[in-house]
């Protein structure tokens, strides 16, 4: 985001996080401002009036009451008229952080449940799972099939093996993925999780399976040394032979055996 939107977001912010405090239905708010977001997108004209530069921020929030009074909850409408009433670098920025909220949202219910945890492990699980399958990869991505048939197929999936707040993310993230790919929109998900838990994301590649006190050494250490909380995903590849790789960040510690045979190769072949 270019200056004004960053401005915008984090002064809108001050809207978002009052009516999560004022004990707002998080469920609730969640729904309806994906719904907005849908809205916005799906109007060019009404795109460029909520983000118009040249517009005064009252005349924006003004615009938001006459759009939404009585469509959406009241704390719903709080957000939106604190977005609507800044001034963004592009129309992209404003319902960018609107999607953000409505995933925070998600998330701060998962949190109030003590699950939060498990959500960014449940999305990360499921988007690995989907890479991995091209068949089931090309059917979400398939946007000549109705919306509803692809969330569907998500709910057949994943309806009663997960979470909730990870079944309206995933269902979220085939019904609009808003030009993006479907492992992008949910890293970007994953991205809003971990921003608002204030904590980084590893993400740790071994031969077979970690154990649970395993995963909390990893996290233990890693926080020892970048600081702050570390929340570990986890990747089974036998291919890696023995070890881990770690990537955190934009950083990358690989203690993998296959690592290891593949620089005695180099050293040999110089």
């Amino acid at each position: 985001m270019q200056g004004p939107s960053r401005a915008a977001a984090a002064a809108s912010r001050e809207a978002f996080t009052g009516v999560l405090a004022a004990g707002a239905d998080r469920s609730r708010l969640a729904e309806e401002l994906f719904a907005v977001v849908g809205v916005i997108d799906g109007s060019a004209t009404l795109r460029r009036a909520v983000a118009d530069p040249s517009r005064e921020g009252a005349d924006k929030a003004q615009l938001a009451e006459r759009l939404f009074a009585g469509k959406v909850s009241a704390e719903a409408l709080v957000v939106l008229k604190g977005a609507f009433g800044h001034r963004w670098s592009s129309e992209r920025d404003l319902t960018d952080t609107l999607e953000s909220y409505a995933v925070e949202a998600v998330i701060a219910q998962a949190e109030a449940d003590g699950r939060a945890d498990r959500v960014e492990d449940e999305l990360f699980r499921f988007e690995r799972i989907v890479a991995a399958d091209a068949a089931l990869r090309s059917a979400l991505a398939d946007t000549q099939a109705p919306a509803e048939k692809r969330a569907d197929l998500v709910s057949s999936l994943l309806l009663g093996k997960v979470a909730p707040e990870t079944l309206v993310l995933a269902r979220q993230a085939v019904v609009a993925p808003r030009g993006l790919r479907f492992d992008r929109v949910l890293e970007k998900y994953l991205e809003t999780a971990s921003s608002r838990r204030e904590q980084q994301t590893a993400v740790v590649t071994s031969a077979v399976p970690l154990t649970d006190d395993d995963r909390a050494r990893l996290a233990a250490g890693l926080a020892a040394i970048y600081g702050g909380t570390v929340h570990v995903n986890t990747v089974v590849d036998p291919r890696v032979m023995g070890g881990v790789k770690v990537e955190i960040g934009d950083e990358l510690i690989d203690g993998t055996v296959i690592r290891k045979l593949d620089a005695a190769r180099r050293a040999m072949g110089a």
